[in-house]
């Protein structure tokens, strides 16, 4: 057999061999040495949790361990080291959040993120919550203004250590940019805005006017919030075109609300009362709430806080719990201002013109240079139509708000920390004016509390409230505020509880106005529901109560709508999701296909109801649209005529549109079997961090995929969401479960988690546990972890 020899390689190949051979190790020693650099520069930034850290103006040693759950229990010797150390600690974990958080309340996003955020800046510029602040920096105390100074120090310290150590986090570098000193103005610039996140109705107000405006007066007034007693008329002496001077604006998110309930220890197993809350405010990355433990020889607290702020705003002592829901009174009064003719900063009021206050507030903008802005101030308040361009040669719109008054909440939150009982609780509420909230409160001596707290004006008449009102005469001012002690007001009630959902908080027999706008009734009558039904309530029996998806919208409407619709003009598909509707146990279960079916078809109504008469830039201020939408089934139900109904051919042609509507598409998303659609398949929940919106940022601010989750915007567990996406955006930020008979401990969920570092293990690690359920215990008695001592600085 020939053996036929191989061809000989020639030297240059295999020359060339080696050198590839070089070169490819050499670019992979690159690469992977570049990858260990950019892991170890990330890391970095991430918190220092052990060892020593040497801080200027510590009077003491201050011991800060931090639990398995990243929350930090500062332990001080004195009330200002204290502080102090709180400053730094929260600036370890979310420092780029509060920067963020400072500069949208400020109006000086610009300086940082470009020419995008103009617009808003000049709006938030107009409506003034940083000369808010700095108005009520000068009403506070000493004590106060020393506790705001030494957080600040606090967050410098940390700010001064990690540019020294190029430890910032890694969205300075992402942004360009580096943080500039804490200030005690920062504090309050931040609760000022956490005001306006929770508002009040001024853009229902400019919704009711705009309708007046544009439609028939009885069909415009089947849209106001509540029918009014004398029917109110288009203002004639100045109209103002409210779709163009608004429609910039910058709207709080409807859903803003929550729950909250105590039950007195006579229908508790331990004997004494339970408290729980879950505000409802955005779900995001990080969240909007930092956990803390503060002790002091004045002190021992525990609960969560606004990053950027002192003190603890909700949680427990060793003697009380309390918590919150937003009351959302008409704190917020439009005025149309009528303009000189000649003088353009001067306005009418009673027969004579009067200057208003001209503001300079220049503009820095990232790579532009500077916008030149002033702002207007008359004597109601900043004129808000002003950042628009077509902003009114002869009228304009202003805003009365309480927010924009001298106000003390910090010092209400200090005094609140240290209460031991509810009259010293009671006491300091009296300096937390702003905004108006549903307070709860349960102690150790076995006293259940409620109180609506807050600046809320009087007004002549409720109806008055509706509208804009006329800035030139005197008649429309405000008649001082309601006195703080006949503010609705309940203790120890006969039926053992106190609940709260944003819902009516008082009778008509009440003497004073509150609001035009409630929530829809939903999420109240079921927690009542519950707690009527029981005894011998356990915290564990709370927590599946805030976790509770029973939908009593769906059980009120779906026989309405079974009962109108036209099921012999329905196609089989349509006929079987109907069958779904009729077995359903009014559940939004994250598996179930009704509940996908019944808040599409909703959604579907409503939507086919308002969209030929009102512009898409006009439903974002029909705050209260849910409600609204309610109400007119409920009346065409009962055989009332309803102009918005009758004009889509009544209740039956309407629904049946509707329902074939709802149908097709969720037979075009989800397949055309309708028992395999799944409420989870659209209604998902993702806490998006506000970078994440980079595309090749995702993976590292959002590394996993949304969840799939139960409840909706009317169950007891918050999950309102995004109808074009079904991405759940508000809920439950925060879940809190407290039994007074050992407040040593209590429940907790601070989704997504506490940590802002997308490196840190307590990053997302509660994000599964807000869609199950599971609550971790913060003990403020015999905790462990990491131990970090911050030390006096020689």
């Amino acid at each position: 057999m020939e053996v036929i020899p191989l061809p000989r390689r020639k030297k240059g190949w295999r020359t060339w061999q080696k050198v590839s051979l070089i070169v490819t190790l050499v670019l992979g020693f690159i690469v992977v040495g570049g990858l260990l650099f950019l892991n170890s520069w990330i890391n970095r930034s991430l918190p220092q949790v052990e060892g020593e850290v040497a801080i200027n103006g510590l009077h003491a040693s201050v011991e800060v361990i931090r639990d398995a759950n990243g929350v930090p229990h500062i332990k001080a010797e004195n009330e200002w080291d204290l502080y102090r150390a709180q400053g730094f600690i929260q600036a370890q974990d979310r420092l780029f959040q509060m920067d963020m958080a400072r500069r949208q309340a400020s109006g000086q996003l610009s300086e940082v993120v470009g020419s995008a955020t103009v617009t808003q800046d000049k709006y938030f510029r107009a409506l003034g919550l940083r000369r808010a602040a700095q108005k009520s920096y000068e009403a506070y105390s000493q004590e106060s203004k020393e506790i705001l100074q030494a957080y600040a120090d606090g967050v410098n310290a940390y700010i001064t250590q990690a540019e020294e150590n190029n430890r910032l986090p890694v969205e300075f570098t992402l942004m360009g940019n580096s943080p500039e000193p804490w200030t005690p103005l920062d504090s309050l610039t931040i609760g000022k805005y956490m005001a306006f996140d929770l508002g009040g109705h001024w853009e229902r107000q400019a919704f009711h006017y705009y309708l007046l405006q544009t439609l028939p007066k009885e069909k415009a007034l089947e849209l106001f919030s509540t029918y009014p007693e004398q029917a109110p008329t288009i203002i004639q002496e100045a109209e103002i075109d409210v779709a163009s001077l608004l429609q910039q604006a910058v709207i709080p998110h409807s859903y803003n609300g929550s729950n909250n309930w105590v039950v007195s220890g006579e229908k508790t197993a331990s004997g004494k009362p339970l408290l729980a809350d879950d505000p409802h405010l955005g779900l995001a990355t990080p969240s909007i709430w930092y956990e803390m433990h503060l002790s002091s020889p004045e002190q021992n607290v525990s609960g969560v806080i606004f990053a950027g702020v002192p003190g603890i705003i909700l949680g427990h002592n060793d003697s009380i719990a309390w918590g919150v829901t937003n009351t959302g009174p008409d704190v917020q009064q439009l005025y149309i201002e009528k303009r000189h003719p000649d003088q353009p900063n001067e306005f009418l009021f009673e027969g004579e013109y009067e200057e208003a206050a001209v503001i300079e507030e220049p503009i820095k903008v990232k790579g532009e240079g500077t916008v030149a802005y002033e702002v207007m101030e008359t004597r109601h308040g900043p004129i808000i139509s002003q950042f628009a361009e077509a902003s009114g040669e002869e009228a304009v719109l202003s805003l009365r708000w309480t927010a924009l008054d001298a106000t003390a909440e910090l010092e209400a939150i200090i005094e609140m920390n240290k209460a031991t009982n509810w009259n010293q609780f009671e006491r300091a509420l009296e300096k937390f004016e702003v905004p108006a909230q549903n307070f709860v409160f349960a102690s150790q001596d076995g006293t259940i509390a409620y109180k609506a707290n807050g600046k809320i004006p009087i007004y002549s008449n409720g109806d008055d409230a509706l509208l804009p009102l006329e800035g030139w005469k005197a008649e429309n001012e405000w008649d001082g505020y309601i006195p703080w002690d006949e503010l609705p007001r309940v203790v120890n009630p006969d039926k053992g509880y106190i609940a709260t959902a944003n819902n009516k908080v008082v009778g008509e027999d009440y003497p004073y106005h509150i609001s035009n706008n409630w929530a829809q009734p939903y999420r109240y009558k079921r927690i009542a529901q519950v707690l009527e039904q029981g005894d011998d309530f356990t915290a564990a029996e709370m927590k599946n109560l805030q976790m509770d998806q029973h939908n009593l919208q769906g059980e009120e409407f779906v026989p309405i709508f079974l009962e109108h619709v036209d099921q012999g003009a329905l196609s089989d598909e349509e006929q079987k999701a109907i069958a779904i509707l009729k077995e359903w146990n009014y559940v939004d279960a994250v598996d179930g296909a009704a509940p996908l079916i019944f808040h599409t078809w909703m959604q579907t109504f409503s939507k086919q109801l308002y969209e030929e008469d009102i512009p898409e830039e006009m439903i974002k201020l029909f705050n209260g649209r849910a409600q609204t939408t309610d109400e007119l089934i409920r009346q065409a139900h009962r055989g009332e005529e309803v102009i918005w109904i009758e004009e889509q051919g009544g209740l039956r042609q309407a629904l049946t549109i509707a329902l074939e509507e709802t149908v097709a598409m969720l037979s075009e998303q989800y397949g055309s079997d309708a028992t395999k659609w799944k409420w989870g398949d659209y209604h998902q929940v993702s806490f998006e961090h506000p970078l994440s919106s980079v595309s090749y940022l995702e993976r590292f601010f959002n590394p996993k995929d949304p969840i799939p989750v139960g409840g909706s915007k009317v169950t007891v567990m918050a999950a309102a969401y995004e109808e074009d996406t079904g991405i759940v955006d508000h809920g439950a930020s925060w879940r809190f479960v407290a039994d007074t008979a050992d407040l040593t401990q209590a429940s907790h969920t601070v989704s997504p988690g506490q940590a802002g570092h997308f490196r840190s293990e307590w990053y997302h690690n509660q994000r599964d546990q807000w869609v199950t359920g599971e609550y971790h215990q913060t003990k403020v008695k015999q905790y462990e972890g990491s131990v970090l001592m911050l030390q006096p600085k020689e």
